[in-house]
């Protein structure tokens, strides 16, 4: 169909007199900015990037107990002791002395934390070659509730895939966690933008909702998918 065919698309501004409509600049200006509607993206790690199942920790403190792993399950919590290690406050020796009265075993340091890095089960599927695309349009950060044991091991074994992020923000390394105001606020201003030019993505609802009470535009996601879909409804 020519020129002449085509239905010609009508703004509100082309109501206006013309010597108040805006030239062609600005008008691409307003389009590009209207398309934009942020200027970073910001993801968990855990169960977004990189698959974790803690039932890979209980198995392998178990069977080094010899014990039931059943037993191992229902005594692990995220306690106070956890929160406390991810906030830095108490180092991995600590953190394992109340893990190891926690549960009830006598099983060394070397064990706990050969079963404690065996939560970590690979990158979640498709989500490499989705950062690599998205890195090329905006800047990538990352922030996830971790601890310094934690962090040793992913960030070698993984180094490829976290490649892609400008910066990873770690809860034991801010003295702050998800989903804490503090912990959101601190990473606006690390990344340097209004919290509400920030999409968010996180695969626990209270982390999710926490963000969003802090002014971002935050998704819960499951998988790779779900990110490419958030990503094009916002039409990034």
């Amino acid at each position: 169909m020519g020129e002449a065919g085509r239905a010609r698309t009508t703004h509100s501004y082309d109501l206006l007199p013309k010597d108040l409509r805006p030239d062609s600049q600005t008008v691409g200006r307003w389009s590009f900015e209207m398309a934009s509607c942020a200027d970073a993206l910001l993801f968990d790690l855990g169960r977004v990037v990189i698959d974790i199942d803690f039932n890979m920790a209980f198995a392998r403190w178990a069977e080094y107990a010899c014990c039931d792993q059943a037993i191992i399950a229902q005594r692990f919590s995220h306690d106070e002791a956890y929160k406390r290690h991810e906030r830095g406050e108490i180092d991995v020796d600590q953190y394992f002395a109340a893990l190891r009265s926690t549960l009830g075993v006598e099983i060394s340091n070397a064990q706990l934390l050969d079963g404690w890095n065996a939560i970590h089960i690979g990158e979640m599927p498709g989500i490499s070659p989705l950062l690599a695309k998205v890195a090329r349009r905006l800047p990538l950060y990352a922030f996830s509730n971790s601890n310094r044991a934690h962090e040793l091991y992913w960030s070698t074994r993984f180094a490829g895939v976290l490649s892609h992020f400008r910066q990873i923000y770690v809860s034991s390394t801010i003295g702050l966690r998800k989903p804490d105001v503090e912990a959101y606020n601190h990473v606006v201003t690390a990344i340097g933008t209004l919290p509400e030019r920030i999409v968010f993505f996180d695969d626990v609802s209270e982390n999710v909702d926490a963000a969003r009470a802090c002014g971002l535009q935050a998704f819960q996601v499951k998988s790779a998918a779900e990110v490419a879909n958030a990503i094009d409804s916002l039409g990034l």
